[in-house]
């Protein structure tokens, strides 16, 4: 079981999507955070060490969470996205960003994608 973190700022858009998308994956448990304060789930240190891959949307992301989280970091892969602020919750478009972005690395993970199994 793989289980991939998924960050954003606000955790309201970006990173929920990718939850939803990819929880529906066979191997995959997802979760999401935001990096803001007042994000709807807050980034924390348990939220980083149940993750074996983080996924950040922005480099400025991986910055915030190596800065703030770097002893925990340390041994983590952080993947930058480059997906930028401009999609709703749930957003085809987003979505297939998502998919052909994070698809790669968890299925090197042994995940595949739901109703592929």
């Amino acid at each position: 079981m793989v289980r991939a973190l998924f960050v954003c700022s606000q955790n309201r858009l970006r990173s929920p999507t990718a939850e939803d998308t990819f929880s529906t994956w066979q191997g995959v448990e997802a979760a999401s955070a935001g990096t803001d304060d007042q994000a709807n789930v807050p980034l924390d240190a348990d939220a980083i060490e149940w993750a074996d891959i983080i996924f950040v949307m922005e480099a400025s992301h991986k910055s915030r969470v190596t800065k703030r989280f770097g002893y925990q970091v340390r041994n983590k892969r952080i993947v930058v996205l480059g997906i930028p602020d401009k999609y709703q919750f749930m957003d085809p478009d987003l979505v297939t960003i998502l998919e052909r972005k994070v698809g790669p690395y968890l299925d090197r993970l042994g995940a595949t994608p739901a109703g592929q199994e």
